[in-house]
């Protein structure tokens, strides 16, 4: 089964599928990104759109890639990432399905301010890339991609991580971190997944 936790820029995708991987040794966690990141390496300049999730091979490998691993590997894979066009989730979590494969599909579902103020304890502002992209993901989750919606305002990341288990049937081996451990442990997951960082 593939968990696919979708949600605007800043709404908890990574911090929730951590929490869930931290917390069950069946999960693997899964990013998208990094087929972008390598596009963005490998193919010419004019090859290259703002977003690389307008380039076809992004969308292609990414489904031959999860294909693969449902395929090869025994658990379930958590795979955190904004999808907004919904011809891009046909052609990726669409065709997964009608190749029978099961997946789950999230959106953790935020208003504009609270993603803001997410945003800013990633230090982007208004004028940051994510910010930029907010109103065109809310609209999208109200209307092209609304399966799975969860509002997430009153919720903290260990009550998303829970409820998505709950949905999908799986049983968390650990239990929640004590409020300081789980402050250090979200700090580490926001620096590793913070695009300067990560891309080192």
């Amino acid at each position: 089964m593939i968990i696919w936790i979708n949600g605007a820029f800043g709404s908890g995708k990574t911090q929730t599928a951590s929490e869930l991987i931290r917390r069950c040794s069946q999960l693997y966690y899964y990013d998208p990104e990094q087929i972008g990141y390598f596009l963005r390496k490998n193919l010419p300049q004019p090859m290259l759109p703002p977003d690389f999730q307008d380039i076809p091979l992004w969308r292609n490998f990414n489904y031959e890639i999860l294909c693969s691993m449902v395929k090869s590997f025994q658990g379930n894979i958590v795979v955190p990432m904004t999808i907004t066009n919904r011809q891009y989730f046909d052609e990726i979590i669409g065709r997964l399905r009608s190749n029978g494969i099961e997946v789950k599909h999230f959106v953790l579902y935020l208003p504009a301010s609270a993603i803001q103020k997410r945003l800013r304890t990633r230090l982007e502002g208004k004028s940051s890339w994510a910010a930029q992209q907010i109103e065109r993901c809310i609209s999208a989750f109200d209307t092209d991609i609304t399966e799975g919606k969860i509002d997430t305002e009153n919720m903290s990341i260990c009550d998303v991580a829970e409820t998505i288990a709950k949905e999908c049937g799986i049983k968390l081996e650990k239990g929640r971190l004590n409020p300081f451990m789980g402050f250090c442990y979200r700090q580490k997951v926001k620096l590793a997944n913070t695009r300067f960082f990560s891309q080192l």
